[in-house]
């Protein structure tokens, strides 16, 4: 059955469904399509629905005529009608997977994924999972889902057994939003299948779009694979903040060290601080594998110790917010406090777990006034811990000008940092972005 599929592929006339149209699934689900599948996007969220089907984007750095172009052609719908997985032959599975408020993994959207996809699972599909996650995530909790699937092909009482009747597959995302030299068929994709057969045909599917496939011997290894990615980020972001700290008090700038350092042409590779870690990744990864590894009764030292560090750099810059303006007689209590950049990086609209999202709690809990700007990020949405009613100011010298405090905290391309450090009070920078604009003011320090 798996040669069956596998013809299918290669002739293009499998129908690609993809679970989740966020920054993974959706790039990943316009490119099947640019490369000529029937694809067919799933989402729960209702009001994606209609955007993606009229041809526009809800993604700042995927543009919406990739979009027009995907459903003119006919090669790409929405949907939230998850009945529909009937008409695929392949299923990525590409949703969030965030921690709870214990820090644990929160398995809920690959698990409601996985029992809806099971509903309607036919015999000789193919399902990858791309969530990040901990390794045993593929088959400790979407196999035995899809082995217990009903029975819609007439093979008698008997479960369906993975690798003959369906095949499974783990293939981590390595999304890098607005990076400009990478996107998602260009970064190499590490795979790993249930069996054989499985991986035989993830790598079939992959290689239709993907520069390059890496196939490995498990999906637990790919699992893992992608969580070593992004605690080798952590524990070297930790080690830099740590270091800013320390060199702080020495009089000694880490920035300055850091690209010192950067001159070596082996064995040293550059990490730069900043006001606490963002995005999907970076933040959350590190803990499925602690979690994980609590089960083998290890203790993992170096990620606790990389999170706790990571976690208490937005204290730190508004310690340093204090300090400031304690320099120039004001109090942190009362004072008004702009922020400048609310999305987790530069000249992106994503807001997934921002640090400005803390910097603005713990800013308000000193009891400062504060307000962002952010063109990129008109209004702050509602996140699965903050629900800010705020908006983005209006950039300029009068509005500059009511503020004790500017505090930079994404360090996005089109800010005009010569009119803001020519028209704001003071100016505490958590990126060293105004010194690499080339501007040096009394007004401003470092963060």
């Amino acid at each position: 059955m798996h040669n069956e599929l596998i013809k299918k592929i290669n002739n293009k006339s499998t129908v690609v469904g993809i679970v989740g149209l966020g920054y993974v699934g959706l790039p990943l689900a316009l490119e099947f399509a640019h490369k000529g599948f029937k694809t067919i996007g799933f989402d729960i969220d209702e009001r994606k629905i209609p955007i993606l089907n009229s041809g526009q984007s809800y993604i700042k750095h995927i543009n919406s005529n990739k979009v027009k172009e995907a459903v003119d052609s006919k090669k790409f719908e929405a949907t939230s009608d998850f009945s529909r997985i009937k008409e695929t032959d392949a299923i990525v599975i590409c949703v969030p997977t965030p921690l709870n408020e214990h820090r644990e993994p929160d398995m809920t959207f690959i698990e409601n994924s996985g029992k809806e996809i099971s509903k309607y699972l036919q015999k000789g599909q193919f399902v990858s999972l791309e969530s990040s996650t901990y390794p045993g995530t593929t088959e400790e909790i979407l196999q035995p889902l899809f082995e217990n699937a009903p029975i819609t092909q007439g093979i008698g009482n008997k479960k369906y057994e993975v690798g003959k009747d369906f095949f499974l597959a783990f293939s981590p995302e390595r999304e890098d939003p607005n990076n400009p030299n990478y996107s998602t068929a260009t970064i190499p994709k590490v795979v790993g299948g249930v069996t054989p057969a499985c991986l035989e045909i993830a790598l079939a599917l992959y290689n239709q779009v993907i520069v390059k496939t890496v196939p490995v011997s498990s999906p637990r290894v790919a699992e893992a694979t992608k969580l070593l990615e992004n605690i080798y980020r952590s524990i070297n972001i930790a080690l830099v903040n740590e270091l800013k700290i320390v060199f702080e008090r020495m009089n000694i700038d880490v920035w300055e060290v850091i690209d010192a350092a950067s001159t070596k042409p082996f064995g040293f590779q550059a990490f730069y601080p900043g006001p606490g870690l963002g995005g999907h990744c970076i933040p959350i990864d590190p803990f499925y594998l602690t979690w994980k590894a609590r089960e083998f009764d290890i203790n993992t030292k170096f990620i606790e110790l990389a999170g706790e560090i990571n976690t208490l750099m937005p204290y730190y810059v508004v310690e340093k917010a204090s300090e400031v303006l304690n320099i120039h007689k004001k109090a942190l209590n009362g004072a008004k406090v702009l922020i400048l950049g609310a999305s987790y990086k530069k000249d992106i609209d994503d807001m997934r777990e921002s640090p400005s999202l803390k910097l603005i709690e713990i800013l308000r809990d000193k009891g400062a006034e504060v307000d962002y700007y952010d063109p990129y990020v008109p209004k702050l949405p509602k996140t699965r811990k903050y629900n800010y009613d705020m908006h983005s100011i209006e950039m300029n010298k009068e509005n500059l000008l009511k503020y004790d405090l500017v505090l930079l905290s994404t360090d996005h391309s089109n800010f005009d940092y010569k009119f803001i450090s020519e028209n704001a009070k003071l100016i505490l920078d958590t990126r060293n972005a105004f010194r690499k604009h080339g501007i040096k003011t009394e007004n401003l320090y470092f963060a």
